[in-house]
């Protein structure tokens, strides 16, 4: 083949996959659907964004409910919220203090 017949080949090849493009773009921005022709990859990127958007108000909803709960150690006794106070009972009970020494030892803490 000579080159000025592969030119016009090619250049005809293009020209006549172009028309279908032309023809759905032109048919779609009739009817104000400019983005018509995103086929698949618009699927795929509108599912991910739903994903994402109710993952997001899961997450909001989660971290809402845990605001107005408050702090999950809120029941239990003062005691186990000092650790001083816990160490204190420890050595009472293995026999490291007498009474008066704890007693006075847990006013101090208490204060």
């Amino acid at each position: 083949m000579n080159k000025r017949f592969s030119r016009i080949l090619t250049a005809s090849v293009v020209a006549l996959a172009s028309v279908p493009v032309l023809a759905q773009r032109a048919y779609a921005d009739s009817f104000g659907m400019s983005h018509y022709g995103w086929g698949w990859g618009h699927m795929m990127f509108g599912s991910l964004m739903m994903v994402v958007f109710w993952g997001l108000v899961i997450l909001l909803v989660v971290l809402v409910v845990r605001r107005i709960g408050g702090d999950s150690s809120e029941g239990t006794p003062a005691a186990s919220k000092n650790p001083a106070l816990e160490i204190l009972q420890e050595r009472f009970a293995r026999g490291d203090i007498e009474k008066d020494e704890f007693e006075n030892r847990k006013r101090l803490l208490a204060n």
